[in-house]
């Protein structure tokens, strides 16, 4: 199930990583460098994943969402 149906965006919904690289169009590599804190690529304002099980991790759908919207309304 894709968290974004049409306009409908489901808020407390937990996504996996290719959805995550689906919604902002970075790569799997970058983002995990995103969310790494001693990488120079390093920024604070991507969500942080949460952990699901010891090999799991997953994003809340409505922060990826909001992250997008933030980087939308910075745009100049």
């Amino acid at each position: 199930m894709n968290a974004f149906t049409g306009q409908t965006f489901v808020m407390n919904q937990i996504i996996n990583i290719n959805e995550v690289i689906e919604f902002t169009s970075i790569s799997r590599a970058k983002i995990y460098e995103m969310i790494k804190v001693d990488s120079k690529y390093y920024d604070s304002t991507f969500p942080r994943p949460v952990r699901l099980s010891e090999s799991r991790i997953g994003w809340v759908a409505w922060e990826v969402h909001q992250w997008i919207e933030d980087k939308i309304q910075s745009r100049e």
